[in-house]
This record gives structure tokens, sequence and C-alpha cells, in this order.
């Protein structure tokens, strides 16, 4: 037998939102894979959401061996399915810029038509924008990966380094010896004129002088570089220019910006060449060529104005030709060629303009008739068309009427003059236009002269003259000669690159929509063209080719590249060239440098281009503080932070193709390997940094701090959790910036001359460089990624850390800004809680300064070399060990430029990586026998029930600072670390708490003990012990760790419980999506212990509560009409079948006047005061018997009686009567039927304000009957309230004490609905001989069959309740038009006490729907039902009442006791607040009538009733996911604003939504079968 090995799958979990979008903050898909094995990104897509209808994910991920095209994309169908989550797991093999995107047709809205087209129509498929997934390179070095904050990387410039191999061997082994892994060169090709590595005169040629065998050379270097000093390769590509001098520029010159290609140029290459003219003949006019002052400069300007603006007529490239275009406007009026553009006239048509003043004229001809207004180009480009502005004479002057004769010259005349005012007009803004570019090029002319001629901190050039002329040029003139004969002369002027303070990266500088070289905003570059790419290979394929080459060639043999002028290289070109780089290697490492001003766009460059880091660097640090930032953004994430990664069980999906790919081996492998998915969350982060001390660009730390700052600065650097890199001189303290272009000068460095040793020495900062980059490569390669900053004063300490073993490396640094002096300055000592630390060792450095050593070295000719400086060792630290905590004191000598270096470990961590897998294991075991009642207490139990469960001692947690949590079990703390964790929120006051000390680690144990203790809670005594092992584990730890330990085993804990619970549910639930699961989870919540409101007097059993807290004990706690809305769903669909089974036998026990009652209260003292209840009873009992195997059984269950049958006496509990006599369900039933059919009229027992405080004397009085001409049972009376809108009014101030809100007497539509519901179901229980009963007798004394009722209340049910559309049909309805308010709806009530009452729109008719949708009209219904969706329905639940009501009022406040009869004390509880139970029922009805009206096998119109039903949902699974009660709320306010006074979690709420999924898990099931019995072959909509 093959053994069978472990395989762990690295799966990138993607949640999608419903348009397609990622469920990642900023929307930056970061993934840096572990390992080389592949990773997979497993996109998770609700089943029915927008994207799903038509919809398929794209991906340009390739197959396993298949090329990465950008622009190929694979396509994965989107199956539907209202109760699953779609996923799709694709694997990716190598690193790169991936994107995504999905295409599906828009949801229609709803209507209560079908359109005809369906299916024959064009399906107009939406696409959402493209996303992108980066995935990070894998390096490897000496065979083993080099993670990329495990990097250090060393900056040359190729042409300091002298000779090769024999110059360049001792550098290499230099930068090697200091622990440097990566090495980085500027461009190594040949240079062009200027010498500056970066003007390339051939991109594809290296340069002689350095290797005189060229690529051969290259390769060489390069394999020594990995062979022998341990060094990876990484140079720069430079993309945007080349050498003006280069030679290919002469035979393609289309490969730049030339007066060809780009002749919107023009202007700017005029005004360059005159302004260079005027610099060589100032002195022939007389003006200063050596300026010395700013008056002089003024002379220049005013010749600028004059010799250059002036005679160049720049005006004539903004304005129009007035004469030209007036003489074709008149002749095209006089030839009869007039054109009015489209929704150009106004309702007067032509005499509209006739008689518009000319101002309005030129208006007309600016908005309509403007041509050449896309960008500048030649003279007079901006024209009027000629035809509409004769169109316009056409207006003013007529049809032109002349026959050529010179009869009509003045006609002509006329009309010319008329059209040059106008045309003048015209041309004002462009003057306007001309005016203020004009001021800003003589701004720009004047702030550049003055910078390079007089400026103190500017060249200070000298005299103006042919070498240094007036102005830098903008352009090359390539020279005329026979290479370049073949061309025009426009070709041979080139734009040359620069770069634009404060530039849109996003715009080309040299394009159409760019003016900056006209108005001289371009700090150029001369020595270098700018290259133009076009906007593709078509528009310039020798210079795409080129390049193509050119990038090919360098990923031959670097591991990296480094983007030069990454912000002005345009993306389409830079896409291209590092695809291509990465076909020849994939794993190719690239950084940029990028100065786009803005993150945003930072973030686009980054994600399209797969960039691994951009370019950062501590020298822009102007302070101390400044510096502590920079190394806080990059040094890693707190210390103690929280895991988010979760590990799944050992028998994963992966291998399996799921809608995605399969696994490399398929099959074969399957039956051989063992598999976990590591699922990773992917986590919002910002881009990753190359985070330099100094770049090559930048100034040194003796230029603009302290040179002593070069050793802290750096070893600041190197402690951060990012790739870090240097330069060549910086650690060797070069004075001065090394000068790229005029600089001539050959390196020089200590660590090349001798071997680097670790510690103090001469000429720089090496030997302690080398202990810093091997500790920083070390925490790289072994994810130390915690740190904490902190900053006070002069000085930055970090302490980096390893998250699993705790090692840490820990760094003193005090900084050397001007002005700090020499002293130690303010420094507090450093506490290290529970933490040892050894000391590695303390150094300042010593700089020479002065003038003479300055002096010095910048005089020498030949070397660049470093200041005189040391590196000594301080004996200034003190370190002092006291209990469990280490304390380090400065002391002494520690001036500005020193560091000081520990080793840190924890020793209670020592074996951390241990301790996170105990507390992590096990807990699956320690819950497998928990049943769904211990989960109750194990993860709930708010404040009211915590006290009833301990006799009133012990509450809900009280965290300082926060308050209380919600629950006393595991979801109460889950709540509030779940965001905690996904924040990283270590300053939350729960993390504070938890440091401060161990009370909520004995709360937690401490209540499941005490609790495992009792016998109905002896199973918790398993996860009591779990816990209590783990606590102890983490006891020991620092206190600063406690936080994550503690969200480590509460989310395993809490993790391992729900997954118990959802386990021991319904299988539909086990395979659910998330959002069923978190509703069936409510079931547990809401169902406990209670000792203070079992089920029964005197016999302690679970209980299900109407909601938390405020329905959570005693009387409070169960509601007959609660329970029965809820049960369907939280009992039958969870599976919990023995729960709905007690809570069914127990209100049968307790049935009296034919009634179960509203308030249980444990069968002591239940009130009858409720219509509807037995009603939604007997619904349930009905979906027992269908719904649960062998549920008809229930009928014959027999239940002991409270009160005596067919009695209405009243007596206590204890009375000897009570519970004397048994009956069954069945018989329960009959008495339900025979009492309302022979009527009831009754005062409630016990009546009075003992009962009832706020109730009149009339409201204890309750009469039903049913009335035979129409079946329906009427009740009650305005004085009481006995359905579910049951407020009663409370206030004497207001006047509303005792007066219903909402009396609803007379026959309210859902009762109706569900009478019919239960006669239906007992005349067929009756035919088939299964209950005993046919019928009822009627008062009368006659009998009434359950069929025959049925059918009358079916003959009257639309006649009675529907209010018809069109009042013509008035006539076929009981309807009274005099008060109808809205039309095309169902009644709410049938002869209530008020009329106006019955035609109130609210959201009961559903219920009815949801009940007996036989007793609706089809149309009628969907009409109905679309009518409440745009007026009733709010984000999460419905409107109580029809918004157009004069008695709508939305907020609910019961607190509030004012004046206001209609509010007060809350009395608008159900006039116009949303709540949530009845959007189950309306989305039931909705899917149940939106499939009724199409067809079995139009499964794309089935799949779009689930998909409307959906996008309703969402914002309930807003709410329950960011609801710390983890339940629905009870109601909201108007457009589902928070309700303060409504409960959080209510049963009902929850429950109504399970059963909608129980619903579409039945179409489903329907649908399916009517496909498998049917011809069709189609897919199925809903699997």
């Amino acid at each position: 037998m093959i053994p069978k090995t472990m395989v762990s799958n690295e799966v990138y979990l993607l949640p999608l939102n419903d348009d397609g979008s990622p469920q990642v903050a900023g929307e930056y898909i970061y993934i840096a894979p572990k390992s080389k094995d592949p990773v997979t990104v497993r996109f998770a897509i609700e089943g029915t959401s927008s994207i799903c209808r038509h919809g398929s994910l794209w991906v340009n991920i390739p197959e396993q061996g298949a090329a990465f095209r950008r622009d190929k994309f694979r396509e994965f169908k989107l199956v539907p399915d209202f109760n699953r989550t779609i996923e799709i797991s694709i694997p990716i093999y190598e690193a790169g810029a991936y994107a995504f995107y999905t295409t599906f047709v828009e949801l229609p809205d709803l209507a209560d038509q079908l359109t005809q087209a369906n299916g024959s129509s064009e399906i107009k498929t939406k696409k959402t924008p493209l996303y992108y997934i980066d995935v990070a390179p894998r390096l490897t070095l000496d065979g083993r990966p080099l993670p990329l904050p495990a990097l250090s990387v060393f900056s040359i410039i190729s042409k300091f380094m002298g000779k090769y191999p024999g110059d360049w061997e001792r550098h290499l082994r230099g930068i090697s010896g200091r622990g440097y892994n990566m090495i980085h060169f500027t461009p190594l090709q040949v240079r062009g004129a200027s010498n500056s590595p970066y003007s390339l005169y051939d991109q594809l040629g290296w340069d002689p002088a350095c290797f005189p065998d060229g690529e051969k050379d290259v390769k060489k270097m390069v394999e020594s570089l990995e062979k022998n000093h341990s060094l990876l390769s990484m140079t720069d590509i430079v993309l945007n220019h080349t050498a003006h001098n280069s030679l290919w520029l002469e035979d393609h010159p289309e490969a730049g910006y030339n007066l060809t290609t780009a002749p919107w140029l023009e202007s700017a290459y005029l005004l360059d060449t005159k302004l260079l003219e005027l610099g060589l003949k100032l002195e022939d006019l007389g003006l200063p060529t050596n300026l010395e002052s700013v008056d002089d400069l003024v002379k220049i300007m005013d010749a600028i104005k004059k010799e250059v603006i002036g005679q160049i007529r720049l005006w004539e490239y903004y304005a129009l030709d007035v004469d030209r275009d007036a003489d074709a406007a008149v002749a095209a009026w006089a030839a009869g060629k007039t054109r009015f553009p489209d929704n150009s006239l106004g309702a007067d048509g032509p005499d509209g303009l006739h008689s518009q003043t000319s101002k309005e004229q030129a208006s007309f001809l600016i908005k309509y008739a403007l041509t050449g207004m896309d960008r500048l180009g030649e003279r007079f480009r901006r024209r009027v068309a000629p035809e509409v502005s004769a169109a316009l004479l056409a207006a003013i002057f007529g049809k032109y009427e002349g026959n050529g004769d010179s009869g009509n010259t003045a006609d002509q005349a006329a009309a010319r003059t008329k059209i040059v005012e106008i045309l003048d007009i015209v041309n004002v803004p462009f003057y306007q236009e001309y005016d203020a570019e004009v001021a800003e090029i003589l701004q720009q002319l004047f702030n550049r002269i003055k910078y390079v001629r007089l400026d103190e901190h500017g060249p200070r050039l000298g005299p103006i003259n042919a070498e240094n002329p007036i102005i830098e040029t903008y352009f090359t003139r390539l020279p005329v000669n026979e290479r370049t004969s073949r061309h025009k002369k426009e070709d041979l002027v080139l734009v040359n690159n620069g770069w634009v303070w404060g530039g849109n990266a996003m715009v080309d500088n040299a394009g159409p929509q760019s003016r900056v070289y006209l108005r001289r905003e371009v700090i150029v570059w001369g020595d270098c063209t700018k290259l133009r790419y076009g906007n593709g290979p078509e528009d310039s394929p020798y210079l795409w080719e080129h390049m193509t080459k050119y990038a090919r060639l360098l990923a031959k043999y670097f591991a990296g590249f480094r983007i030069d002028n990454c912000h002005s290289t345009p993306l389409h070109v830079a896409e291209h060239i590092l695809d291509e780089a990465r076909r020849v290697r994939p794993d190719l490492y690239i950084v940029a440098e990028l100065f786009t001003g803005s993150e945003e766009v930072d973030y686009v460059f980054v994600k399209r281009l797969g960039l691994s880091a951009l370019i950062r660097e501590a020298m822009q640090a102007w302070s101390t503080a400044e510096l502590s930032r920079l190394v806080h953004r990059h040094g890693g994430r707190p210390i103690g932070s929280f895991e988010v990664d979760e590990i799944s069980g050992a028998d994963t999906r992966s291998p399996v193709k799921e809608n995605g790919e399969m696994w490399p081996g398929g099959a074969a492998e399957k039956k051989k390997q063992y598999s976990r998915d590591i699922i990773r969350r992917i986590k919002p982060c910002t881009v990753q940094a190359l985070f330099m001390d100094c770049t090559h660009d930048n100034e040194v730390p003796a230029q603009k701090r302290d040179a002593r700052d070069t050793l802290p600065n750096a070893a600041l650097v190197s402690m951060c959790s990012s790739a870090t890199g240097s330069v060549m001189g910086y650690d060797e303290i070069y004075p001065r910036l090394v000068e790229l272009v005029s600089e001539t000068r050959l390196y020089t460095s200590e660590s090349s001359k001798h071997p680097v040793r670790v510690g103090e020495g001469k000429g720089g900062i090496g030997g302690v460089k080398k202990l810093l980059n091997q500790i920083h490569t070390l925490m790289g390669m072994d994810g130390y990624d915690e740190t904490h900053i902190h900053h006070e004063d002069q000085y930055v300490t970090v302490h980096r850390v390893h998250p699993g073993s705790r090692k840490g490396y820990f760094l003193i640094a005090h900084t050397a800004f001007p002005g700090y002096g020499n002293g130690n300055g303010a420094f507090n000592a450093v506490h290290l809680k529970g933490t040892k630390a050894r000391h590695l060792g303390s150094w300042m450095l010593e700089v020479d300064t002065s003038k003479e050593a300055v002096d010095e070295v910048l005089g020498d000719k030949k070397l660049l070399r470093g200041l005189p400086s040391r590196v000594v060792d301080l004996p200034g630290i003190r370190m002092e060990v006291k209990g469990d905590e280490t304390i380090i004191t400065v002391r002494d000598k520690f001036p500005p430029g020193s560091i000081a270096l520990f080793e840190t470990w924890i020793p209670a961590a020592e074996h951390s990586s241990g301790l996170d897998t105990f507390v992590t294991s096990g807990a699956k075991a320690a819950m497998e026998e928990l049943d769904l009642v211990d989960l109750n207490f194990l993860l709930y139990k708010c404040e009211p029930e915590e006290r009833d469960a301990s006799g009133g001692r012990d509450g809900v947690y009280d965290i300082p600072g926060y308050g209380k949590t919600v629950y006393a079990g595991l979801q109460g703390w889950w709540s509030i670390l779940k965001d905690i964790i996904k924040e990283n929120n270590l300053a939350h006051p729960l993390c504070q708490h938890l440091r401060d000390g161990q009370w909520a680690l004995d709360y937690t144990v401490g209540r499941l003990e005490r609790a495992s203790k009792q016998d109905i809670y002896a199973r918790l005594a398993k996860p009591a012990l779990w816990l209590k092992e783990r606590f102890d584990a983490i006891r020991v730890i620092p206190s600063f760790l406690l936080p994550r330990y503690f969200g480590l085993v509460l989310r395993t804990a809490y993790m391992a419980a729900f997954e118990r619970g959802i386990s021991i549910m319904d299988a539909n639930v086990g395979k659910g999506q998330w959002f069923l699961q978190s509703l069936a989870m409510v079931s547990a919540q809401q169902t406990g212990f209670v000792r203070s409101a079992s089920l029964y007097p005197k016999r302690l059993v679970p209980s299900l509560a109407a909601g938390l807290p405020h329905f959570a004990v005693e009387w409070a706690r169960c509601w007959g009409r609660d329970v029965f809305i809820s049960l369907r769903g939280l009992y039958l669909g969870t599976g919990r079948y023995d729960e709905a089974k007690e809570h069914i036998l127990a209100f049968a026990s307790v049935l009296k006047h034919g009634m179960i009652p509203n308030l249980l209260g444990s069968g002591n003292n239940p009130r009858y005061n409720s219509r509807d209840s037995v009603w939604f009873f007997l619904q349930c009992i009905q979906d027992y018997t269908r719904l649960v195997p062998n549920g008809l059984s229930i009928l014959d269950e027999k239940v002991k009686r409270r009160f005596l049958p067919y009695d209405d006496t009243y007596f206590d509990s204890d009375d000897p009567r009570a519970y004397s006599k048994e009956s069954t369900v069945s018989e329960v039933i009959q008495e339900v039927f025979e009492r309302h059919a022979e009527g009831m009229k009754f005062r409630e027992a016990n009546a009075g304000p003992g009962l009832d405080m706020q109730m009149s004397d009339e409201g204890f009085n309750i009469e039903i009957k049913v009335d035979w001409s129409n079946g329906f049972v009427f009740g009650g009376n305005q004085a009481n309230c006995g359905t579910w809108m049951d407020k009663m009014g409370e206030s004497q101030r207001a006047g509303s004490k005792g007066v219903p809100g909402t009396p609803r007497d007379g026959a309210a539509v859902e009762i109706t609905g569900l009478l019919y519901s239960s006669l239906k179901w007992l005349a067929e229980l009756s035919e088939a001989n299964k209950f005993q009963h046919s019928g009822v007798k009627k008062a009368d004394g006659s009998e009434v069959s359950f069929q025959q009722w049925a059918d009358l209340i079916k003959a009257n049910f639309e006649r009675c309740y529907f209010v018809p559309v069109s009042p013509s049909e008035d006539a076929n309805y009981d309807v009274n038009p005099a008060v109808v308010n809205r039309r095309g709806i169902y009644k709410d009530l049938y002869r209530s006490g008020k009329e106006y009452e019955d035609y109130q729109l609210r959201p009961n008719f559903p219920i009815a729907m949801t009940a007996a949708p036989e007793l609706f009209d089809q149309t009628h219904a969907m009409h109905a039902l679309c009518v409440a969706d745009k007026v009733l329905r709010g984000p999460t639940g419905m409107a109580t009442l029809d918004p157009s009501d004069m008695n709508y009022r939305p907020y609910y406040r019961n607190s509030e006791d004012s004046e206001d009869f209609a509010t007060s004390k809350g009395r608008n509880y159900h006039q116009g607040p949303e709540w949530l139970w009845p959007t189950g029922f309306f989305l039931r009805a909705l899917l149940k009538f939106d499939l009724m009206r199409r067809a079995p096998k139009d499964s794309e119109g089935r799949t779009e009733a689930f998909q409307q039903v959906t996008r309703r949902l969402i914002g309930c699974k807003q709410m329950i996911e960011r609801s710390p009660w983890a339940g629905l709320t009870e109601l909201t306010q108007k457009n589902g604003e928070d309700c303060p006074d409504s409960s959080p979690t209510q049963a009902w709420s929850a429950g109504c939504l399970i059963d909608l999924y129980m619903d579409a898990a039945e179409e489903q099931a329907k649908n399916d079968e009517g496909i498998r019995g049917g011809e069709t072959t189609s897919s199925l909509p809903l699997r």
C-alpha cells in the first residue's frame, strides 16, 4: 500500500461583493507565497448574487504550463444556487500581476408583468472593472528561499567601479562581506554623450569600459556574484528615454516625439528655438550676458517679450483666423451649404437665433461649430465649421437669394460684417487663454533663469553663450547627414525628457493633452530624448521591438529590475515590458522609483504592474519624529498582533475540481495524499517597500543632517520588516552625494580593502553594518514580522520579534540631527516585561567633519573617499534583571550617532510555537458531546438569563472603558474580538484590560466550571477543562502577549462550538452558506434553560425566547405567537424536531377558549388575549407533520390539560383540576375549530390593572365568531389589540392610555389565510382517514365540513380583500371607493371597527399568501407584492404602515412621554417602523408567486426570481454580520435606521428567513424533479 502524505495547500480566500468587486479594503490583493508550491485563490460568490445572472468569472491566470497572456482570460461559469456559496479555486503557479473580472446581465427591476421578449432579445452583458491579484516572486539564494523582507540591497554606479574584473571583485567582496545579499547596478549599458548612467546610447550593448567582452563578461559577473559572493543582482531598466545621441534615433526618429509624430509640439519648438537665438544676440541688443542682479534678469525678460513672444506671433496657435472663417461662412451661406447640428436649436427654431444678441450668437458657435479644439497644432488650427456659421447667417439674414450678380454684394458685405463681429467675440476666450499661458511661460522662464544664474543654491552658470544658453533646450535636433537625409526636417526635431513638479503621472507630458513643454514647466534632461510608444506596437514598431529585446536581455541575467522613472512610463508599455521579462524569468523582483504624488495612483501602478516594492528612503525624514514614523510604516505589524489565518481539517476540497481547477496529479494523487487547506484571509495591506537608508540620487547624512547619523539611520532601517538597502558611499561616509553625470573619480571603501569584522573599526560603519544586515536577513528569512517602535526625544527604539518563538532583537538608536550636540539627551529606562536580553554591543560613530577634512577628501582627484571616521565600542549601557523583566539604562556616554543592540527572548514562550499549536488544538474533541442547549450556555446567555441561572449572583462581563459584553458566553467575547482581530486593534479597551490582569480568563472558565456541576450542564465539563488548560498555559506569558493568546483561545473555542452547533443541525444548514448558518445559530441563542420561564409550572425544560435581552426571562420570555411564528425556521428548519414537539405539546396543554395563550407564564399564569396565536400554532403542527419523519404521529400524542376541555373556567396551576384531564393533539385541534365555529365571548380571567395596567375595562372583553356568509373569523374590538400589532396606548399625558395603536378588529387578512390553510390540511387528513373528524358544528347546531368551510373562504377571499387597480372593477369587489387610499393591494382587515383601517397597506397579506397561495389571483398577488416592495420594504424590515397613510409614524421611541397622541410612549410601534420578521414572509410570497408565473423549464427566469430575493437580503446579511448580538433586530426606524428601543436579536426575525431558505430548497427540489422527469437538458438554475 502506498503511504499517504500530508499536503498543505495555501488557499487565499477572496470573497466577491454583489457587484463583483473584491471584499478587500482598497482592492489591493497582494499574495506572498510561503513556498515554491502553487497557491490557490478561492473566489467565493454568494450563489444568487447579482453577478450570477448569466454570470461568468474571467481570469487571466494561466493553467499549469501555459504562457501568461495579459489579454487572454479563461471563463468560469457562475452556476446560481440560492442556498450555497459558489467557490472557484484557481491555482497560481508563478509570480506576476494577474487580473479578473466578471460579466453578467443586470437584474431587471421587479415588475408585476414579465417582459415578453424573454429569451428572444439580445442579452446585454455588463462587465465589471478589472481587479488585480499581485503574486510576489519567490527568490532563492544559495539554494534556500530568500523572502523579500530578508533582502539587503546595495546600489552601485558601475562607471565608478573601476576595471573589471579586478577592481570589481574587490568591491563585490566588500559588499558581500558587509552582509548584503543583492546588488543593484545602475544601468550597465553603453552610455551617451553626457556619460550619465541613465542616458543610454545603446540599450542592447554593454559598457565596454567595464565589460570588454560584452555579454560574456556580464554572464561571468552574475554567476560569480551568486557563487562566490552570495549576491543576487538587480539592474535598472530605463524605458522613458534614450541618449540624445543614440545612433538608432537617426534611423528611427519616429521613436521620439518629433514635429511629425507630435505636431502639437510645434509652438513649443518655435518658442524654444527663438529663446536660443535670443541668447546668442544679447550683446547685439545691448543686453547683459552675465547676469549679476534681478534687474539684469528683468531686462532679459523684456527682451523675451519683445524679441521672442512678439515675433513668433504665438497667439496664432490659439485664435481663429477671423478673415478666413468669415469668408468661408459667407461663401457657404451664398452657396446654400448650411447645417444646424442636432439638438442645437431651441423651441423657436432659427427664429430664436435671429433675435439673440451677438454675444449669444457667438456662444452658439462656440458650443456647436468649433473644430480643431482637441489639441494645439499648426497656426490657426482652430476654426469654425463654415456650414454651421452659414446656418447662423441664414437665421439672421434669411436664405441667400442672390444669383451671383453684383447687385447682391451689399447683402454679402452685411453678412460678412456681422459674422466678423461674432467671430471676434468667439476669439475673446481664446485670447484670454493665450494671455494666461504667456504669463505662465514668462513666469517659468524668469524662475528658471534666476535659479541657474543668480540663486545662491543654484549652479550659477555664468555668462550666457552657446555652451551655456539662456535656457536649457527642450529639444534634440538630430544632425543632417547621410543617415538622416531620407527624413523630413520635421522628423529630426525630438523633444527631450524631463520631469514636471506635481505632474499627473497618468498624463503623457509630451502628448496632445499636455502643454508643459510650451509653458516651460519641464525640468529637462538635455541628454535624454523622450521615447514615443504610442498606443501599441503598431504606432512605433521598431521601438517596441528594440525595448522588448532590451527587457528580455536584462531578465536573462538579473534577478531584479529597478524601473527608473516609473511614474513617467506609460502603463501599457510597462505592462508589456514586464510581461516579456517575466517570460524569461518568472520570479523577477521588480521595484520602482515612483513619485506620483498620490497614494491612489501609486496603487494603480503597483496593481497593474505587479510591483514587488516601491523605493522609500529614510533620508527623506527631516526629524527624529519623522524618521520614527517611516520606521513604523515599514517596521511590520505590532508585537502581539492577532492571527487571522485558519487551517482547515485534513479532508479538504482542494484536490477536487470545485468550479475551478484540479490540482496537479488529479485523482491519482488524491489517493496517495491527505491534504489540508491553510486558509489565508487576504488582508488589506500597504504597498511593500524597499526601504533604503540612502539612495544613489539623494544627499547623504553629512549633507542633510549630521554625519554621525549615518549609524543610527542605517540601524533603524535594518530593523524594519521590509526589504532594505543602501548605496556605495553611505557606509563609507562620503561627504557629498556622488554626482552621476560629471563625476569621474572611482569608488574606495575600507570594506573593499580588508575582510569585514563585526564591531568597531575605521573608515565607516561597515563592521556594524555587517551585523545589522546579518540580523535583518535572519529576521526576514525566519518571519520576524512583529515590531514595536518607540520615539522619545532624540531616541528611537525598535523591538522586532518572531510571532511564534518570541525571540527578537532590540535596538536603541540615538539619532544625530543638526543641533543635537554631544550629550546623552533625555532617555528613560527601558522595561522589557517578561523578557530576557543579551547585549550584542553598543557603538558610537565619530566623524571628522572639519573643513580641512572635508576639503582634503573632496580634493582627491582620482578617488571617492569617505570622511575620516571610526566606530567605537561604548560601555554606556546598563542591564538589570528585576523579577521577570529586564531594565536597560543608558548611562555614561551615549551621544548622538550611537546605537545599542540586544538579542531578546521570553522564557515563558521559549516553546511558544508549541504553545500556538496547543492552544488551538483539541477544541473540536472538547465540544463533540455538546447538544444545542449546552451550546446555548457556552456561547450565549444575556444579562437577565445569566442572572436567572445564577440566582442573581452573576451577570455578563463588564470591560473597563468599554462596557458590558452582550453575552456571558463565548459569543459575547467573540463579537468584540472579531473586529479587534480583523483590525489588529491592540489599543482596544479589552486588550488593555487583558494586559492589566487575568480576570477575563477567570470569569470565562469559572462560569463553565460552576455550570458543569449542575446535571443539566454536565457535558460542559469537557469544554471547561479545555479552556482551563489553555488559559493556564497562557497565564505565564508576558501580559503584553495576553490579548493575542486570549484571542487565539477564544477564536478556537468559538469556532469549534459554532461548528459543533451546525454539525448537529439539519444537513441543509451544514451545506448552506454562512448567512443561513448564522440564522440557524439564533436557534441555539434563543433556546435554553431559564428557571423562571420553563414551558411547564414544575418541570424545567428549554424554552424559546421571543428575543434578547428584552424578552429573556420570567413572563416576558415565552409568547405563543412568537414561538409559533419562529418555530418552523428555528426548529424544523434546523432539524430540532424534539424541541419543536416539546413546544407544540406544551402549548397544546394550555389550550383554553379554543386559543393558546399569548403569554405562557410557564403555564402558571397564561393570558388569552391574542386571536392570531392559535392559527400560527396550527400552521406549525401542519408543518411538523409534513417536514418531520413520521410527523403525523404527533396528532396522537397525549397532553395533560392545564384547564378543562371545552370549559372556560379559570383556576390556578396548583388546583386539583389542573392537569387532571388528557387530550390528544388531534382533539386539541378539533377543539380549536369547534370553539371558533360556535363563537366565543368571554372576559379575560383576572381582568383589571393587576393583569394589564394599560388596558381599559372594555379591552378585557373578548369576542370571536365566524361570519358564515364568507367563512372568515372575526374578533376583537376597538379597545383591544388581539393580533401581533398589539401596542396599547400608555400615555396619560397624551390621552392615549388604554387606546390601542392598532386594534385590528374584524377579520385580519393573515388569520383568514392561516385559517384556510388549516382547514385545507384537515380536509385532506380527514379524506385520508388520518383525522377522525370531518368538520364542526356551528352555533345553530348545523354542521359544516372542513372542505366546505375552506371552499366558502376561497369563494369570497378575493372579493372581500382585493382592492382593484381600476375603479371600473369596483363593482366586482366589496370596496368603498370613498375610503380607498391605494389600489392594487389586499386589505389588511375586513369589516373592522374603523372602515379606513381595512384599506391600510400593511405587510400582513404576504403571511396569508405564504400559508394559502390558492386564495390569491396570481396577477393580483404579484401586483400587490410589487406595490409592497416599492412602498413598504426597507433595507432590512417591512414598514408596518403605508408611508402615504396619515397615521404613518416611522420612529418608535418607547421612552418618549409627550403630548403626541400618535407616538407618546411608543404607541406607533406598528404604525410605520420597519419590522424584520414580516420580511421573511414577504420574500417567501415573492419567491412563490414569481416562480408560479414562470415556466418550469425557464431556468433563467427561475434564477431571476431567486436573485430578486437575494438582492433583498443584503441588508439583513450586513446586519447579522455586524450585530454584536449575532442576530437580527426586532425592528428598525424608517429606512433601516437603528432603533435603540428595539430588541437587538429577535427569534422570529431569524426564523422567518430560515423559512425562506426552506422554501427555496423545496422549490429547487421540485424544479430538479420536474426537469429530471422532462426532456430538457439545459443547465439547472439552482443546484
